[in-house]
């Protein structure tokens, strides 16, 4: 593979097609006969040679689905994709993509796994290996060509993936959170390493299209960031990074840029009392979040520095969340009125405070509370519980009736969190063996 010149890898994009050209992209999943739901709504990217672009979004945002449908491995469902000019109608010639995972296959030796596109193109064994060995010296395995998969760790696994990625020589290379399953120390080591061989124009490529929901991430790779609302993806802003590389985390540009960013993401949260999870009623769409993550955040904001308000980067840094976890415990807090989330900030409601400072049966009978009165379906349930003589049903009764409204999955995630909270709260009681689901309280004791 060796070192590319940067001019004629990283070239001007005067004159030229745009590298990826996304026009009006929607596109819809079918959840049933009579409904689909809409994740990518009027979507449009443009980017350009010397790029790298994130799109930088929540779970639910439809990053991972657009970067599916640029690399034409899925259509959309309407709008248009262009790479160099060329309408994307199937996988797309040109690109190749790093997963999440590292998806290895393990019979097979580094260089073997290097080779597998290789391999696909028909290109002869003798440049395929002299080609791999290429792409693995440059990516930091030399050594390692022989090594398994089970014999690397998982920062050199997700090395060999990338190398199995440059390797056919992309021009466009497409990154899907290629650092989210790695410990924080190799990740970071990966960024760095993979900004040294782009800043140096090492790599056959023309640019990068990654996927994150981690700002500083965000932030420190690259050129332009797109940020993405939820249910369904939207771009709501567009933010060119003029910091220069390599770019320092304590610098006073880099943090302004990062609380920007944070205060974008939060500014369209709708006050707790208007909605703030997708559909209304008990049709509300709920994420997990455990009652220990909650309780420990009430804790940690009504603490010193914070005194009961934070800034969610210095919030995420203190209690050592990614962004996706904090966004949705803050704001699962704010449906149940114990804080407010806005503009980039999360301050504790008088309930909130109270909450932080009450012992233990105190803060379930608050908690209950405020469960009942502002979930509509932890109300729901303890309303159809209440009106049957036994005061229990099976589970599936329930989840039967949310999938009527939303994707299994999300039906699925939303009954059992809410059961985890009211079994918290002391107000339901779940048999994991029987699915039966009731109301804490024995009849007889209902009765009195």
């Amino acid at each position: 593979m060796g070192v590319y010149p940067v001019t004629a890898i990283r070239g001007n994009a005067n004159g030229r097609d745009p590298l990826v050209s996304v026009s009006h992209v929607r596109h819809f999943y079918k959840r049933g006969a009579s409904s689909n739901l809409l994740v990518l709504d009027d979507v449009d990217l443009t980017m350009h040679d010397n790029e790298i672009v994130a799109l930088l979004g929540r779970s639910g945002s439809g990053k991972s689905t657009l970067l599916r449908i640029v690399s034409g491995l899925m259509p959309p469902t309407s709008g248009e994709v262009t790479i160099d000019g060329q309408k994307v109608g199937g996988p797309a010639d040109g690109l190749a993509m790093v997963f999440q995972t590292f998806a290895l296959f393990p019979w097979l030796t580094v260089q073997e796994n290097v080779e597998l596109g290789l391999e696909a193109q028909g290109v002869p064994a003798d440049e395929r290996s002299k080609r791999a060995l290429a792409a693995i010296d440059l990516i930091g395995l030399d050594g390692f060509e022989n090594a398994y998969p089970k014999e690397l760790s998982g920062g050199m696994r997700q090395r060999v993936g990338l190398a199995r990625a440059l390797v056919v020589n992309p021009k466009l290379l497409l990154m899907d959170e290629p650092f989210s399953a790695l410990d924080v120390l190799t990740a970071e080591t990966l960024r760095t390493d993979l900004l040294d061989l782009w800043c140096e124009g090492r790599m056959p490529i023309r640019g990068i299209l990654m996927v994150t929901h981690n700002i500083e991430e965000a932030v420190l790779l690259s050129d332009r960031i797109l940020v993405f609302s939820s249910n369904p993806g939207r771009v709501i802003a567009e933010i060119k990074v003029n910091l220069p590389q390599p770019r320092n985390r304590v610098d006073p540009a880099f943090r302004a840029l990062v609380d920007d960013i944070y205060a974008r993401m939060t500014a369209r949260a709708a006050p707790a009392r208007e909605g703030l999870f997708p559909g209304t009623g008990i049709s509300m769409s709920l994420p997990h979040v455990s009652t220990n993550t909650l309780a420990g955040l009430v804790e940690t904001l009504a603490e010193p520095p914070f005194d009961g308000r934070a800034d969610l980067p210095l919030l995420a840094e203190r209690v050592q969340m990614e962004v996706d976890e904090l966004f949705h415990a803050a704001e699962t807090l704010q449906l149940l009125r114990f804080a407010e989330l806005a503009e980039g900030d999360l301050q504790l409601t008088e309930a909130g405070r109270r909450f932080a400072q009450a012992g233990t049966d105190e803060r379930k009978a608050l908690f209950a509370q405020h469960l009942v009165t502002y979930v509509p379906l932890a109300a729901h349930i303890k309303h159809i519980l209440e009106e049957r003589p036994s005061r229990r049903a099976s589970i599936i009764r329930f989840q039967d009736e949310l999938e009527d409204k939303m994707p299994e999955e999300d039906a699925e995630t939303t009954l059992h969190t809410v059961i985890n909270w009211a079994r918290y709260a002391e107000v339901l009681v779940f048999d994991g063996e029987t699915g039966m689901v009731g109301l804490d309280t024995p009849p007889s004791a209902a009765q009195e």
